[in-house]
């Protein structure tokens, strides 16, 4: 609530006497009697003034804007009255009417306070609009709300009130230690100022400092109980500590003061869901939309928990809705190109990085699910043809572009290790260094993976997955193995979800995918031993390939894909190179062969070299 500066007692004592008459005397002259007449005026005057004053501290908005349009009947120009009749207006978000007041109380008192600190109320509850128009002008509202401030806070440097709407404006351009000052501030001013104690929590929350944050906001309500946000505010701090019962509670009574509260629905749907009560968080969720539909938490919360039901479809459907209220939001078009990779729609999710990089170029993030993207498609496409595309060369533009403004993630520096790899460069993964957390693991286990080092890769995977502390940790890295086919990661992650509590079903629902992956690429692989033994050896190579793509790690694919590569027909250079890549596969996931045998591989992987080298160097003499 905005608090009104209250007068002395010493001058409230001077208005009663004027007000009662005590000013003048039975043997006055006429004129005298004229002054008193007067004085008894502006003394009724001034105590409807601050009667309004009164009622708009206790956050009476409606009989307040009475009160002051009563004063303003009286005087005209009493740029007090024009003030406080533009601040309750402006409460109730009458915004025009508010500001039109604001500018009569600045021509009657260009020294009002009160009408700058009005102005900026007016710009910070604008900006709670949907308007596509005064969403883009944000940062300019915020500033010239800050500038409003500062000119209040000039004229009335003790103001609480200017110095709360000062913080407010620095708190919404993330300004979050000036902010924090300037609540203090206010509260120096005025110590029983519940709004200001609200706020202040709202951004000791902000910067993780829980146990200040729930100080503040008991303070607030400890001086008005019905402070929504204070309220609001415990319930979000409750539930970051993991007191979900009480986060209800307390988010409960936030609503039944102010059901129009789009956070407090979006934090009681957080809450639902932690308890696993995931239809009454979609509700919650779909409630906040309803009110302010340029709200993309909680699109990605429905999203995350269509993910866990397998609705993906469904879920990027919903995504793709939310984009029409927010087009250029990079964290909506990530998950959508994430949940793309997922259902191995690969060039959707490609569309989608690149949308995200476009907006954002040192987006690392959409910049990684790029390359997993490009990965995965030249694991999928048959001889090479991702390589002599354009794609690859996009790929590998807009990840060094990415290296350059995120110089010290390693992560991409490894995607960076993987494409390379994959296009047929030889990479030293160890002059990138040694990974240090689970995300850097799963990258250079994906790297790995991409020179066919298998063990390594697996060592790497495991891990992480050993670091999984809880059923979400552990059901993410089961998804992720799985996109990228390591199945039997993925199968161990899902294993090891399932032992949480409640991720029994989730896990099974994994274990069949990552059987169906195995079963898919078994198929394939029958069918492409069926076709090289009837010489339809290009058809055999298609389904090779498939096997291989759905199943890295399946020896006889890779060692069946070399034989019929060397027995193409006209010999091409590529396809003895693949051979090659192929045999040192099969002799990666065969540690257990004889020493004859190995001896035997390493003599056709030299011939298979030899006979590339001699075919180019014939083509080039043409």
């Amino acid at each position: 609530m905005i608090r009104i500066r209250k007068p002395s007692i010493a001058l409230l004592g001077v208005l009663l006497a004027a007000s009662f008459g005590l000013a003048s005397s039975a043997d006055a002259s006429s004129h005298g009697a004229l002054i008193a007449e007067t004085g008894r005026l502006k003394g009724k005057v001034q105590r409807d003034l601050v009667e309004a004053d009164d009622l708009m501290s206790k956050g009476d908005w409606t009989k307040a804007a009475d009160a002051y349009k009563a004063v303003m009947n009286k005087d005209t120009k009493n740029a007090a009255a024009f003030a406080g009749y533009g601040l309750a207006l402006g409460k109730q978000f009458k915004l025009d009417a508010a500001e039109e007041n604001f500018d009569k109380a600045l021509q009657l008192d260009p020294t009002n306070a009160n009408a700058h600190v009005g102005k900026a109320l007016v710009l910070m509850n604008r900006l709670q609009s949907s308007s596509v128009t005064i969403r883009n002008q944000r940062d300019s509202m915020l500033k010239e709300a800050e500038n409003q401030c500062r000119m209040a806070l000039q004229k009335d440097p003790y103001s609480p009130e200017g110095h709360f709407q000062l913080a407010q404006s620095l708190r919404e351009q993330g300004r979050l230690d000036e902010a924090v000052k300037e609540y203090q501030e206010a509260i120096k001013s005025d110590p029983k100022y519940s709004e200001a104690y609200a706020y202040l929590g709202m951004t000791k929350l902000a910067q993780n400092s829980l146990g200040e944050a729930e100080g503040n906001f008991k303070q607030a309500i400890s001086f008005n109980s019905s402070n929504s946000t204070a309220h609001y505010g415990l319930g979000k701090t409750y539930l970051k500590m993991g007191q979900t019962d009480a986060a209800i509670k307390e988010l409960n009574t936030a609503l039944y003061q102010n059901p129009n509260s789009h956070p407090a629905h979006l934090a009681m749907g957080e809450a639902y869901q932690t308890q696993g009560n995931n239809n009454a968080a979609i509700k919650e969720y779909q409630k906040s939309i309803s009110i302010k539909p340029e709200n993309p938490d909680a699109y990605l919360h429905i999203a995350d928990i269509r993910e866990t039901r397998g609705d993906l479809e469904l879920s990027i459907s919903e995504l793709r809705a939310s984009l029409e209220q927010m087009p250029d939001n990079v964290a909506i078009h990530q998950r959508i190109g994430d949940e793309s990779l997922t259902l191995e729609k690969l060039d959707d999710a490609i569309k989608e990085y690149n949308t995200c990089m476009n907006i954002n170029p040192s987006d690392a993030g959409a910049a990684k699910g790029l390359t997993r993207a490009y990965y995965l498609k030249a694991a999928k496409e048959s001889g090479g043809a991702f390589f002599v595309s354009n794609d690859f060369e996009s790929a590998k533009r807009q990840i060094e572009k990415a290296i350059q403004l995120n110089p010290n993630d390693m992560e991409l520096r490894l995607a960076m290790a993987k494409i390379r790899s994959m296009s047929g460069e030889t990479v030293d993964l160890n002059s990138i260094g040694a990974p240090k957390t689970d995300g850097e693991r799963v990258a250079y286990a994906e790297a790995l993976l991409a020179q066919n080092r298998f063990k390594e890769s697996q060592d790497q995977m495991n891990m992480v997955i050993g670091n999984a502390g809880d059923q979400k940790q552990a059901f993410s890295v089961a998804d992720l193995a799985l996109m990228i086919k390591d199945l039997d990661s993925a199968d161990a992650a899902y294993r090891k979800g399932g032992t949480f509590a409640g991720g029994e079903e989730r896990a099974r629902r994994g274990q069949d995918l990552v059987k169906k992956a195995r079963e898919g690429s078994r198929q394939d692989l029958t069918l492409a031993t069926d076709l090289a033994k009837r010489k339809q050896l290009n058809s055999a190579v298609d389904k090779y390939h498939s096997a291989i793509y759905q199943n890295p790690r399946v020896p006889d694919a890779r060692i069946g894909l070399a034989d019929t590569l060397e027995r193409l027909t006209p010999a091409a250079p590529k396809d003895l190179r693949e051979a090659v890549v192929q045999i040192k596969a099969y002799m990666s996931l065969r540690p257990d062969l004889p020493p004859k045998e190995v001896e035997k591989l390493n003599k056709r992987i030299a011939k298979d070299e030899e006979r590339a080298f001699k075919l180019e160097e014939k083509a080039k003499k043409g």
